[in-house]
């Protein structure tokens, strides 16, 4: 398409400090293409980030603004995004301006080239942490060996899809869409792009240890129910502590003389069954919630304000 509309959503959630900067690289850039629409998806913040769209937008028209009524999640401000979007084309990236700017013309290009879906995979940036690092390739490993489809490592939000892809991802009506299990999953024609993500401009990270397993779990089971976590969570919990019982009561039986014959066997034995079984029931108890929430065919989200008509 020699003249396209390039449509960008990025969602926010409390980054007042990175609004104006993001918004005039990403003008810089897209001002290069005939048609372009910024849309930002205001996920519910307790700031001033609203404001501060809502001031970029008086200075350029081209910008979009979504705004949720409460937190809903990224991955359904992602969502909201891409279902107001209009573009011929629509780029997804973070508002914490880790993900270039720079790199949407090579996104445009590949698209350009046949490609429906380009997706980003972030190098290894040797400022991580040694446990951030490994945890999210052990997340990777878990869901390409326990799902039916394969996520490459350091797979982003930061991708470009064709609108006939928005269109099949706005038919979803499943709760709580995991994107980047839904990428590969609908299959069409797809490519990869390496990017070594930048520094935070300003502000924290939102995704604490607890939002980064709520989101693992979420892309094993489609969607997560706070009291089975728990469930599941105290099996765990169980399972090793039976491990610990199952060393004191070898070790009464080896040093203790008047242990009671069978008793460390038969405890031990106990724990790790009753451990397991909570485990198991919690990965039960994962997907009859699930089905649960499904059910009530809630709204993904709730939009209080919008620049949209």
């Amino acid at each position: 398409m020699k003249n396209p509309k390039v449509s960008i959503v990025v969602p926010l959630f409390n980054e007042e400090g990175n609004v104006e900067l993001l918004s005039h690289r990403l003008v810089g850039i897209l001002q290069q293409y005939k048609d372009y629409e910024l849309l930002f998806v205001d996920d519910g913040s307790g700031d001033g980030t609203l404001g501060k769209i809502k001031a970029q937008r008086e200075k350029n028209r081209n910008i979009h603004y979504l705004s949720f009524s409460r937190n809903f999640g990224h991955q359904n401000a992602l969502r909201a995004g891409i279902e107001y979007a209009s573009g011929d084309c629509i780029i997804s990236m973070d508002g914490d301006m880790q993900h270039p700017p720079e790199l949407i013309p090579d996104l445009v290009e590949k698209w350009q080239e046949g490609y429906d879906i380009v997706y980003t995979i972030r190098k290894d940036d040797p400022q991580i942490s040694f446990l951030k690092r490994k945890t999210s390739n052990l997340f990777y490993d878990i869901m390409n060996k326990f799902s039916d489809i394969r996520i490459e490592r350091g797979t982003a939000d930061f991708r470009l899809i064709d609108n006939k892809i928005a269109q099949i991802i706005n038919n979803i009506k499943e709760n709580d869409v995991f994107m980047r299990g839904v990428i590969p999953w609908l299959g069409y024609k797809q490519c990869a792009i390496e990017y070594m993500p930048q520094e935070r401009c300003w502000g924290e990270t939102k995704y604490s240890l607890s939002k980064m397993i709520k989101l693992g779990t979420a892309g094993l089971t489609s969607f997560s129910v706070k009291p089975l976590h728990i469930s599941t969570l105290v099996g765990y919990i169980l399972a090793g502590i039976s491990f610990l019982y199952g060393i004191y009561a070898m070790g009464v039986k080896l040093f203790t003389i008047n242990a009671v014959s069978g008793w460390a066997s038969v405890m031990t034995v106990i724990l790790f069954i009753g451990g397991v079984q909570m485990i198991m029931l919690g990965i039960l108890g994962e997907y009859v919630g699930k089905l649960f929430i499904e059910s009530k065919r809630r709204p993904n989200y709730l939009i209080k304000d919008k620049s949209y008509d």
